[in-house]
């Protein structure tokens, strides 16, 4: 307890000091943050592994930033490894050299180098997070990312104070030995061993009583919370005993507020939520937060729960650790296979929509595109042993397009008009059409493709991209995220998507917006995209098993006519392959 109450009251001083000099939204500060990559002994569920952090720190650290502020962050790669970072959410407006994919938007920060990420924020406010994105170092490096507003919160209630809620998954092996063998062998790779709350897993798991997540609270004040799914491969339920959660905000955009027992969360996603301290506690003061997995799949996955603590400010009552190993889960708490519920839940979703936020929703496309999400089984190459489904390997793809990163950047060839025969056109359409989503999982499959392919569009193109998951292998929940631009859900439903009677049900008015969608089990979902950001940019599942199958595609926004609607130079310090 004491090393939490410790880290709680750093965390409340960090806060105020923050607040004590928050600039205004137009003071165009250059707010400056310094970081090393580096491997540190970090011991959960009695396991002891060197994971790879951001300065010792897993999670890493939270940062604060304000709307208007210039954005420096130096990161040196003290690990053995390449890596780099991106800032999941952050619109990159012309600044895609810091957006960070691997060999997308730059290559990667050796062994010993340092790269300065450089960017503003423009026009943004709210919760969203950063993370490694290099194969799948974001188990262990990732934090959230805070942007205060320039104007106060749109919603009435007082916040009493902030608390970042950031999901995770811990592995006991390491996580580079599970996408190897992942990769070698063309297999699933192995479920993680615990869920986390802000690094913590909680009572429910071998020796973590002591790392539970406990945060104090006053009876009749309102809280904020921000909370993210980092978790690699797992979209998540959340509720907290006997409370009522308002949420206010998704990916960093206000929504039209409503209240919920309980949310999902897909990974890549963020919710903000209201709740406020107003029930009676038992002796302990405590009440459970929990987190479980929304299965959709077929596959293994980690059947666990994590749990935290709510724990009221109760005068004269002495609270001690033995209370955690007495609780039970919330009654609020969805079952793992509730689809209805998640179903309900991003229906209710709405863009706030005010003069202040308007939703600016194209009404008009200037091109569709439709592609297929798949899971696809390979045969095996001679002399490979296999350990996927029926000893074939495992894929992904979208439109039986299965991504390859190349060995250089991208951003830089297309910058420099550099020609290379190693990029070819995302196909449009589906190149075999059939009954996407009632075809037998387990009979049917396609070999797919395997290439880097792109999708052009000039600067401004009205964009709507219809994603239509299939049944092969297993249908399944989708978290797509659009780098470097925000989106509109105009529609989503179960089943095949028909262009000809589909569209005429879209909302146009107040539909969500976000930066990552979760496309429905078994469905479809179609988002609109104003496509005013130059550059190349990542679009793929966030779930890292299938990007690692190849479930991706790249975007490349090509620059307009004013001078302000072209990509700027890359930075001296640019990383080189």
């Amino acid at each position: 307890m004491g090393s939490r109450y410790h880290m709680l009251v750093v965390e409340v001083l960090l806060t105020l000091a923050f607040f004590l000099v928050k600039p205004s939204s137009s003071s165009q500060i250059i707010r400056r943050f310094s970081y090393n990559i580096e491997r540190k002994n970090v011991k959960r569920l009695c396991h002891t592994k060197i994971l790879l952090t951001v300065g010792g720190k897993y999670p890493g650290p939270t940062i604060f930033v304000h709307e208007g502020d210039n954005v420096e962050v130096k990161v040196t790669n003290m690990s053995p490894w390449n890596t780099t970072i991106h800032w999941h959410g952050v619109r990159q407006l012309r600044s895609g050299w810091a957006d960070g994919p691997a060999y997308i938007t730059q290559c990667p920060i050796v062994p010993g180098g340092t790269y300065t990420y450089k960017f503003t924020i423009i026009s943004q406010r709210g919760t969203l997070w950063w993370h490694a994105h290099l194969a799948w170092q974001r188990a262990t490096v990732y934090g959230a990312f805070i942007i205060y507003p320039g104007m106060p919160y749109p919603f009435p209630s007082l916040v009493e104070a902030e608390i970042p809620i950031v999901f995770g998954e811990w592995w006991n092996r390491e996580i580079e030995d599970i996408e190897t063998d992942m990769k070698l062998y063309g297999s699933g790779p192995n479920s993680s061993d615990a869920y986390t709350i802000n690094g913590l897993p909680g009572p429910l798991y071998p020796c973590s009583n002591k790392d539970t997540f406990i945060r104090t609270i006053e009876r009749g004040k309102t809280y904020l919370l921000r909370i993210i799914n980092a978790a690699l491969n797992d979209e998540l339920f959340f509720a907290v005993a006997n409370h009522t959660l308002t949420v206010v905000e998704i990916d960093a955009v206000y929504t039209k507020p409503f209240k919920t027992k309980a949310i999902m969360v897909a990974p890549g996603q963020t919710t903000n939520v209201l709740i406020t301290a107003n029930q009676v506690p038992d002796s302990t003061g405590m009440f459970v937060m929990a987190a479980r997995p929304y299965l959709s799949s077929v596959f293994p996955f980690d059947n666990s729960t994590t749990i935290g603590f709510l724990k009221y400010s109760t005068p004269n009552l002495k609270i001690t650790k033995t209370h955690v190993k007495y609780f039970t889960l919330p009654s609020n708490l969805p079952e793992m296979e509730d689809t209805p519920f998640a179903t309900e839940f991003a229906e209710k979703l709405r863009s706030l929509g005010s003069p202040e936020y308007p939703c600016n929703v194209p009404t008009k496309i200037d091109k569709r595109v439709i592609t297929t999400i798949s899971l696809n089984l390979q045969d095996c190459p001679v002399n490979q042993t296999c350990k996927g489904f029926k000893n074939k390997k495992f894929y992904a793809s979208m439109n039986n397009q299965s991504f390859v990163r190349p060995s250089i950047s991208i951003l830089e060839y297309h910058y420099r008009n550099l020609s290379t025969t190693l990029f070819s056109s995302f196909p449009e359409r589906p190149p075999h059409p059939f009954n996407y989503t009632g075809v037998d999982p387990l009979s049917e499959n396609l070999n797919t493709e395997f290439s880097t392919r792109i999708l052009v569009v000039p600067y401004g193109t009205r964009l709507e991209i219809v994603l239509q998951d299939t049944s092969f292998l297993n249908p399944e929940n989708h978290p797509i995220h659009v780098h470097g631009h925000n989106f509109f859900i105009v529609g989503s439903g179960f089943g095949n998507y028909d262009v000809d009677c589909d569209p005429k049900y879209y909302n146009l008015i107040d539909p969500p917006e976000r930066n990552t969608v979760a496309v429905p089990v078994g469905g479809w979902a179609a988002i609109r995209i104003v496509a005013d950001n130059p550059g190349v940019w990542f679009i793929h599942c966030h779930l890292e098993e299938h990007t690692s199958w190849g479930l991706a595609m790249g975007l490349i926004v090509q620059s307009g006519q004013h001078p302000s609607q072209c990509l700027l130079p890359p930075p001296d310090d640019f990383p080189i392959c």
